[in-house]
Formats: C-alpha cells, structure tokens, sequence
C-alpha cells in the first residue's frame, strides 16, 4: 500500500527566512482546508536524505478520442497556424481546438481501459480504588456464573405461560420456538464467552463488551437498549407476581371484584387489580433496592432455591403420573369446556333415593331447578362429560397435542374429538360459563411471549469483577447453565404434552380445574409448591431487575458518551444509584400500566434480541477483521456461528412484531445518532473503526483494479494554499469555492508549505495543521488535510503535489490561486513557483484550477439571484469547462446563474454548423446551456501590440542582466515604460482599446502596496480613475474619441527625478520615436508577438461578451516549453484575463471527464 523512496536534498544554503516570503506569495490567496500530520508523529532527522513514505499510485488514466489522437494532428497543426490562436499552439499535441471536437461529434466515444495502550480511568473511583487493598475475588464458576444465569434464566413463563404456549402451539410447533430460541442464546453465548475471553473484562457486562467491540455510538445505543430491555423484565416479573397473587393465592384480595362481570368489563377489573397491585408492588421492591441492596443478594439463593424446588417438583409429577396420575377432572358440556366454578358435580342431574335432583350446574344453564324448566339451546342438545385433566404420561395423549390450535379472542376451548350438537345460527349465551381465549394467539406471538424465558444469559459476565478467573468461569458457567436450562425448556415442551389434556393445556387461567395453576395440578406433592415457588422466584427476579438496570445506566451515564444522561452518573455517598434508580421505576411503571404479561414480553424481547445480535456482530466483526489483539482465550468460536447467532435474532426480531421491532431499530438508531453527533469522543480501539479500516483499504485495493470510467470521474482536489507568519490561512475565500465544488462527492486534501526543516518547524506545523481544520469546519469543507515541510517552497509543493492522497483516492485537480503582486520586484520566485507548478501539474496529467482575483470570489453565505457564468471553450480540454460550472450550479450561491458557453471560430469554420453541434452535444450530455459561437477573423497586428511586447521583452531583459535594488528596478522600469508611452499612442491611438494590467489589483489595496501601480493604462469604460492619480489633460483628438475609447494616464517621476512630461505634448524627440521604433519591431519575437495579438484580441471579446458575468471560465494556455519565456508567459495571461471581476483559468487533466453515454 506504501512506497518508501529517499529523497537527497538539493544544494544551495538558503535560510528559511529567504524562502518563507516566496511561499507564501506562491499560494496567496488560496485558502486551507484539511488536516496535517498527526501529533506524535516521528520527524524525520536533520540529514542530508530525508526519507518520504509515498502512498498509493497516480489516477489511472482512459484513453480519448480526442486527446492524443494522432489522426488529427495535421489537421490540429493548421488550425493553430491562425495569429488569433498563437497563445495555445504548444497545446497542439494535447488539446484540439473546439471545432474540431465538434466537427467529431457522431464518432463521439469513450472506451474505458481496460489508541491507548489500555481502557482510561474514566472516573476518580477507579483510582481511589487502586489505593485501597481489595479483596481478592472468591467467587467459582457454579457460584459465580452457573447458579445467577440459571436463576435468571429460569423466570415466570416457565411457570405461568409456558403449559399454555404447548397447548396452542402444539408440541412441534413450541418445540420449534423453544429450540430456535435456545439456539440463538446459545450462539450468542458462544460469541460472548469469545468476547469476555479477549482479556480483562470490568465489570459492566454486556454494555462493556458491546462498547469496547463496536464503538461509543453503538456501545450506547444497544447499552441503553439492554438498559430498556432490563427494565421491562423487572415489569413483566412484578406483572407476573401480582397474577400469581390475584388468580391463585388471594383472589378476595382484588380491589376491583370480578365476580358477577363478563367480557370486557371482567377484563378491565383485572387489569385495573394489576395495575394498582403492581405500583404498589414496584414501590415496595425499589424502596428495598434503595434502602439496602446487600440485603437483595443475600436473598439471591433463597429465591434460587424456589426455582430449583418448583422444577423438580414438575419433574417429581411428571414420574409419578406414570405410576398413578393425580385426580384433576375438567367438565366438558358437548365438546366445550366449563369453568368449574360455583358448581360440585359435573353433571345435570343426579339419581338420588327420592329420585332425580338438578345439579348446581342446571341451575346454571336453567331458569329454575326443576326438570320442566326452560334451559339453554346448547345445554339442552349435548350431554356433560367428566374427563380426566392429567391423563398421565403414559395415556397417549401426546399424539393429541402435536399439533397447535390457534384461538381468536372469545373463542371457545374445546376439545374436537368430543360430540357436539349446536346451531352455527344461534348467538352464543352463558359465555362466561365457558373457558375463552382472553388474546387472539398466532405463531409469531407465541415466539415474542417465549422469548423472555431464555434471556438472562449475561449474569455471570455482569459479575465478572467478582469471579476469581473471569477468563475460565463466564464460558464454561454460562454454557452450562444454557444447556441446563435449554434441556429443561425443551423437555418440557414433550413431557406437558404427554401428561396434559388439551383443553387443560389451552386454559391459560386454570379456570377448567377449578382455578388451580395448570403447571401446579402437575407438581408433585402439591400444586402449592409451584405456586408459592414461583411467587417468590418472581419477586426475587425483580428485583435482581431494579437492582442491575440502574447500575447499567449509572456506567453508561459515567462513560459520557449520552450527554443527556450525565445526571444519571451520581448516587448516594456510597455509590448507589439513585437517581438510576428513580429513572428505571418510572420505566418500569410504564410497563405495569400496560397491566398484560403478554403484551409487556415482546418489548423486552425487542430489546434483549437487539443486544444478543450486536454481541453477535461484535465477535463476527473481530473476528472477521483479524484485528492484531483479537486472541480469545474461548477456541471454540467462528464467525460464521456469530453470523448465524446475529441472523437469528433478527429473524425473532421481526417474528415476535415487526413493529415492535422497527419501533426498537428505531430507537437504536436515534440514540446511536445523538451520540455521533452531540456525544463525547471515545477511542476504545474498537471493531467499527477497525470495519473502517478494512473497507477503506478494500475500497482502494479495488479502485487499483482497473480504469475508472468516464461516468465515475469527479474532481478530487488537491487544494494549495499559503499561510502568514503566525500560520494563519491567508485567502480563504479559496476553501469557499472548494466547498462550492463539492456536489462532485470527491476526495479534497487541502495542503500548505512550510520552509524549513521538520524537526525546527514542527510547532509550526502542527500550527498550520489547526488553523486548516478550523478554517475547514469553517467553511464546511469535507477531506483531509496535509502540512509538508521542506528546505524551500518549491520542493515542499512538489511534494505535496506528488505524495497527497492514496492510491485510487488521489487527487486529479489542483486548486491553486492566481499569485497576487507577481511583478513586484521582490516577488519573482513567487511566479517562477507558480510557473513551475503549472509545468508539474501537466506532466502529471493532472486538471489545474486557478481563481484569478479570489477575495472577489463569492463566500457560501452570498446568494446570486440572476447572472451569467459564462465559459469560454477555446480548446477541448476533456469536458472540464463543462463539467465545474454544473457542478458550481448545485451550490445555492450559483444555482439562479445561468450558464453561457462561448466558443470560437476561426475564418475557415462554418459558425453556424458550429453552433448547431454545439448545441446537439450539449443536449446529449444532459447541460443546459445558451450557445454563442465567436467569429473571430485574422487581422492586423496592431501597433499596440507591438508595444507592449517591446515593454514586455525589455523588461524581462533588464530583470534578468542588472541586478538592481528594488526601487532601482522600478526606476528603470518606469523610464521604460516612459518612453514607450507616447509614441504607443501617436502610431495608432485608436487601436489601444485594449486595458493593460502590469499587476492584479484586489479590492482595498493602497498604493504603498503596488509600487507598479504608476506605471498602469486603465482602460475607461472598465475601471474608473484613481482619486490619488490625477488624470492627465486629453488633447482635441482624444476628446473627439468615443468613451470607451478615452485613455487616462498618470503623471510619473522619471529616474533622474524631473516631472514627467504631459503625455499630451509632442516634442521633436517624440516625433524621432516614430522613425526609431519600427526596428525594434522587427528585432521582436515573432512568436511573442503573436501571442501578444491572441492575448489582447481574445481579451477583447471576453470583455465585450461576459464584462457583466459572475464568473468566467477560461482555458488556460500551458507553460512555454522554454523557460526563457516564464515572465511572459504570466505577462500574456495577464492581458488574457485583464479587466475581469472574476475568473477561472482551467486546464484539463489529459483525459475525458464527461461523457454524452448513460
């Protein structure tokens, strides 16, 4: 993924102070953007080599039809023969002229080629804590792990739902709930035990574990969904309690009676009883929990012991119905079921020794107790039977309830193989006499009800800090406790099947077996055992519940991730949780209110599968990631049994209620984005950023493969910019248009230079590095950033130039400012710098982007509610003149410009047929555009021109010969332009119409600060003239010329001091001027010369076309292959671009970058 190269350091003594100044005029202008090195980054020594890590490859690049095409190379060579085009014609070889891009249109075509060392001290308790001796930890694996699970494990719908959940489901289909549910706890055990073996864990449990895995934001998000999950189950515990209490203890009890109610008011009245039992119930466990919780864990075994009593007395039954079921009979009338109550004999009649009495139950069904009496319909057709509730194990009844019998509420119980005589048509009477499905049941349902019974797998990993070797206890207690409990659900399911009748089964409340509890009339000695037993087995299990949720939220809320939830971080002196604990009461209140256990189940299922499925991830993520500390101890792990872990749950997820369940992802989802955006950050060297780490690098191993297409082709900037003495950004304005490209979604590195050597600016550095991330949040610009430090300037952005970026995420364009002030005597390495960057950036094939006059440049607060950005499409460079103003247009500062592409023709061009194709192509590449195609003819070269190639070339000359001080140079400079200046306009006023900028004069800028500024001609129908430059008086011919024609000049001081002469007065020594010049002419570079002529006649057009444009887009010529030419080249760019608000100078990276192809 990396190259290492050495690079030697190249002679020449120059202090950094030399150098400083000439970077930092190389890029004014610019703005920053990204970041730098790192803090703690090793600095490369002080030697003679400096050793340079290079990442990644340069952008592959596609072939074109139009660039590099040999087959238009002659034709290419005679359209840039033209005078009107001399600036381009080195460009030749890489970029056609428009027309002949155009005149290409039908064959269009592009072909693609082929951390911390160790978790923080978060709080002072943790080192308070060092200080004091501790206690080793004592406990083993069966008092540590085994014995907490299976007393969590083991909870109220064993004992409360689960003869209920055969009886519907059937023995297969609970069969099937119960061991796809034993398989999920079991798989999320095994990555558990992988995850908890992976050195030390706290305590802290699973949120510690989930945390540590996947990252604050997931860490929180699930942490509280346990949290949530935790909370619930102490509701559904309390709910079950108190219907252990109202239905099979104290029934007199209720506060809200039953009797004499049917329906919905029946229902009412119990769900009211539960209610107000259960608040009263929750406030008297958290009142305990509060007072001591040393006090709940010692009556931790004895709640153990119920459970472990309970169960075996189901066993004990189970035996002894095979040697002599127990006498629980259940009154059928037809073939439904009664609720055996308020009547002794199950019968109508019975024959007594004065003859046949009516029973209670005729009475029931009857207006009186005689034998004439009117009855009811039903009772009337179908005979009363006694059967035997328990038939017992070996009674066969098992093949009756294989198969589930699902209910809509108010159906009746019955039992199908039993006689029934009744009329579909007749309304049903006497339904409370019946026992009824109180809930409309269905599979799905039965899972959500089931799958509390099967959570609580995470108590011995939440008492990890109590266990004597945590590493050895947690997977070996918890898997045996799962397979103890799993072994025990899954016989379960068979065994109350084989022993249970039907309709006993079905009969949630007992009704039919005179309310006893269904499990109970199979417990042996007595069906008390059970009920007592699981009464307290409840209530301890609640309170282990109001107990462990509040300490989850307490770590959460320390850990800080969920500022929201900082309060819940404090508690009493002694640490309990008291607030916690406040919070998870009126949590679990909520689920008491709700007053049903099968309704309050699936929430808590939601929240616990949620859990289990990112333990899951967790243990696949590391495992999968291979991540260097990912060494469990547990072996007998594998990512495909967590995946499976992980997809099961998901599965129960939605098959428990899909609402329910996208209500919890929901949840999720919002805490997981609270904390990403508002919570603190975390660097537990977790699996997510590891997932981050590997896709990257997948994601850049697979952008090596092969060449991108034209269609996946965005500008992915690397951004040049300069910074002052104290680091700070200068231009930034530059990271504005940055963040105004950015609809291209790509990749952009803002870099800076600095001079120097690493280890003595490395302050410096890290400086520059803050001053880019700020000014990048500043102006919300996404990417990265990159500080190079070298011995001068020019080296340190070839560097960046070269070595930014990674790969297939490298950067193809280069944002760089027009240098500002080039003329200035003491500014030109600045543009020889910048000159050298435009000679780099084109044999690197990379697109060059230079904003001229930037601080003119609209901020991303400005908003353009109408105007022009016009193009001026002057050589096919790959579409990239087409492609930044649509991009521009997707920001809202331009999106109300319009967009005008200008292009131009020369004599021998059809401009009409030009125009039209123009037209057609544009429509094909989906761009909105007004077309206008420039005629522009061979003319004369002005005398004009002429000129100012003489001033340019003897200024070169005399910057390059004499070594002068810097006012020396503008004397010099001046006398020049001096006495060039009258004679320029006595040859051919009338052609100077063209302004002539000798330097770009930004807003605000005094004249101390532009010592050339004397020497410029300021054309008046762009720039007015200057307050502190008093125009010189015009003669009668000049008043006589039309406004946009008018000259003002400036009164000067030539070097030997004298006041300069009205540029108006001829003297005898002008009138020699005429004669003189006309050699000098001839001596000219004919190649400047017409470079000069493309300048100022392309400059003229622009101005007349776009002078009222937001922005121009303008090719920008390439470098002049010989260097002697450098000073001209920025010259000719100059008057290219000369009385333009705003412009971007654009050249093409060498490849096709838009394409008319879906």
């Amino acid at each position: 993924m990396s190259q290492r190269f050495t690079v030697s350091k190249s002679g020449g003594d120059r202090r950094p102070s030399d150098i400083q100044g000439e970077v930092n005029q190389l890029f004014e202008g610019d703005e920053p953007s990204a970041c730098g090195p790192a803090a703690g980054e090793a600095a490369p020594t002080d030697a003679e080599d400096v050793v340079v890590v290079l990442k990644g490859d340069s952008n592959p690049k596609e072939s074109s039809p139009f660039i590099n095409s040999s087959e238009a190379a002659a034709e290419k060579s005679q359209q840039y023969d033209g005078k009107n085009m001399a600036l381009f014609e080195e460009e030749m070889d890489t970029s056609p002229m428009v027309s002949s891009l155009l005149s290409s249109l039908a064959n269009y075509s592009n072909l693609p080629q082929g951390c911390k060392e160790h978790e923080e001290a978060e709080n002072n308790e943790a080192e308070s804590a060092r200080k004091k001796p501790v206690k080793a930890p004592q406990l083993g694996t069966l008092m540590g792990v085994y014995l907490p699970c299976i007393q969590n494990i083991f909870g109220v719908i064993l004992f409360l739902r689960m003869t209920w959940l055969v009886g519907i489901g059937g023995v297969i289909g609970t069969f099937i709930i119960v061991f796809m549910c034993c398989t999920t706890t079991m798989l999320t055990a095994i990555s558990m035990s992988a995850i908890a073996t992976n050195g030390v864990v706290p305590a802290g449990g699973s949120y510690y574990m989930i945390s540590r895995s996947l990252g604050p934001e997931f860490g929180g998000a699930v942490g509280i969904c346990f949290y949530l999950g935790t909370t619930y189950a102490g509701a559904m515990y309390i709910l079950g309690a108190i219907e252990l209490l109202l239905i099979y203890i104290a029934p007199k009890a209720a506060i809200f009676p039953l009797e004499g109610l049917e329906g919905a008011e029946a229902e009412a009245a119990l769900l009211n009883n539960m209610r107000v039992y259960g608040t009263i119930l929750l406030t008297s466990m958290a009142t305990v929990v509060f007072v001591g919780v040393k006090y709940v864990n010692k009556l931790a075994l004895v709640f153990l012991a119920c459970v472990i009593l309970s169960i075996l007395a189901v066993y004990a039954g189970v035996i002894k119905t095979g040697i002599e079921p127990p006498i629980f009979p259940v009154c059928v009338l037809g073939n439904r079921t009664l609720v055996w109550k308020n009547f002794d004999v199950c019968a109508k009649t019975i024959e007594t020794a004065n003859g046949t009495v009516t029973t209670q139950l005729w009475r029931m069904f009857c207006d009186s107790p005689f034998l004439n009496a009117t009855c009811d319909k039903y009772f009337t057709a179908n005979n009363v039977t006694q059967i035997q509730g328990i038939p017992g194990i070996t009674s066969g009844v098992l093949a009756d309830n294989l198969f589930g019998n699902y209910y809509e509420k108010g159906d009746l119980i019955a039992k199908p193989t039993l006689e029934s005589v009744e009329d579909h048509d007749d309304p049903l009477t006497n339904a409370n006499r019946y026992v009824l499905a109180d809930i409309t049941s269905f599979f799905t349902l039965l899972v959500g009800i089931y799958f509390p019974s099967v959570t609580g797998i995470m108590a011995g990993s939440n008492r990890s800090g109590d266990l004597r070797d945590a590493q050895k206890s947690i997977p070996v207690g918890t898997i045996a406790a799962i397979t103890t409990t799993s072994t025990v659900y899954m016989s379960s399911v068979i065994l109350f099947g084989a022993c249970i009748e039907g309709v006993v089964l079905r009969d949630k409340f007992g009704e039919g077996v005179h309310g006893n509890l269904v499990i109970g009339t199979l417990a042996w000695p007595s069906p008390w055992v059970i009920v007592i037993g699981s009464f307290f087995s409840t209530c301890g299990a609640g309170l282990q519940s109001l107990t462990g949720a509040p300490r989850l939220l307490q770590a959460i809320a320390k850990d800080s991730i969920v500022p929201a939830l900082r309060i819940f971080g404090h508690g009493k002196a002694n640490g309990e949780p008291t607030w916690s604990l406040l919070l998870t009461a009126c949590i679990c209140e909520s689920g008491i209110l709700i007053a049903s256990l099968d309704s309050v189940a699936p929430i808590l299922s939601m929240f616990f599968l949620m859990c289990y499925m990112f333990v899951n991830l967790a243990c696949a993520l590391q495992t999968l990631l291979r991540t260097p500390n990912w060494r469990p101890r547990f072996k007998f792990y594998h990512w495909a049994l967590s995946f499976l872990g992980m997809s099961l749950c998901l599965t129960l997820m939605f098959l428990c209620s899909w609402y329910y369940a996208i209500v919890a992802m929901g949840i999720a989802g919002s805490i997981y984005k609270y904390i990403e955006f508002a919570g603190a950050e975390k660097e537990w060297g977790d699996g997510i950023r590891g997932l981050s780490l590997s896709a990257a690098r997948y994601a850049l191993m697979r952008l090596e493969e092969g060449q991108p297409h034209t269609k996946n082709w965005r500008p992915q900037l690397l951004v040049l910019v300069s910074t002052d003495a104290e680091q700070n950004v200068e231009q930034p304005r530059l990271l504005s248009l940055t963040n105004q490209l950015k609809a291209g979604k790509g990749l952009t590195i803002v870099g800076t230079a600095l001079e120097g050597t690493y280890l003595a600016n490395y302050e410096q550095a890290q400086r520059a590095d803050q001053a880019l991330r700020k000014l990048m949040e500043t102006e919300k610009v996404k990417g990265f950033c990159q500080v190079t430090v070298s011995s001068n300037l020019r080296d340190a952005t070839s560097h960046l130039l070269q070595a930014s970026g990674l790969g297939g995420l490298k950067h193809n364009a280069v944002l760089v400012s027009w240098p500002r002030n080039w003329k200035q005597g003491d500014e030109h390495q600045t543009w020889r710098n910048f000159i050298e960057l435009v000679r780099e950036t084109t044999i690197a094939r990379l697109a060059l982007l230079v904003p001229k006059n930037i601080s003119a440049f609209p901020s991303n607060g400005e908003r353009f509610t109408e105007g022009h950005i016009d193009v001026w499409w002057i050589v096919h460079d790959g579409g990239m003149l087409m492609l930044l103003p649509f991009l521009l247009r997707q920001h809202k500062v331009w999106r109300k410009c319009k967009m005008r592409i200008f292009t131009v023709a020369q004599m021998d061009d059809n401009s009409i047929q030009m125009k039209k194709d123009l037209t057609t192509f544009l429509y094909h590449l989906r761009i909105d555009a007004m077309v206008e195609v420039v005629e522009m003819h061979d003319s004369d070269i002005s005398a004009y021109t002429y000129e100012k190639t003489l001033v340019m070339e003897q200024r070169s000359q005399m910057l390059k010969q004499i070594n002068l001080t810097k006012n020396e140079r503008e004397r010099e400079i001046q006398s020049i332009t001096d006495s060039s200046r009258g004679s320029i306009r006595r040859k051919n006023p009338a052609a100077v119409t063209t302004q002539l900028s000798v330097t770009e004069e930004p807003p605000a800028t005094s004249k101390e600060e532009k010592p050339e500024e004397e020497v410029q001609l300021i054309h008046d129908n762009t720039t007015p003239a200057s307050p502190a430059t008093p125009a010189t008086p015009l003669t009668p011919g000049e008043e006589a010329q039309s406004p946009g024609e008018q000259i003002q000049r400036t009164w000067t001081e030539k070097c030997d001091g004298e006041a300069a002469k009205p540029l108006g007065v001829t003297t005898q020594e002008d009138i020699k001027d005429i004669f003189n010049m006309k050699p000098e002419w001839e001596n000219l570079n004919q190649s400047n010369v017409r470079r000069m002529h493309t300048a100022l006649r392309l400059n003229e057009v622009i101005l007349k076309k776009s002078s009222e444009a937001k922005l121009v887009l303008l090719n920008m010529p390439g470098a002049p292959k010989n260097r002697t030419g450098d000073e001209n080249y920025m010259e000719f760019l100059e008057v290219l671009t000369d009385g333009l608000n705003r412009v971007l100078l654009v050249r093409g990276g060498g490849r096709e970058v838009i394409t008319i192809y879906s």
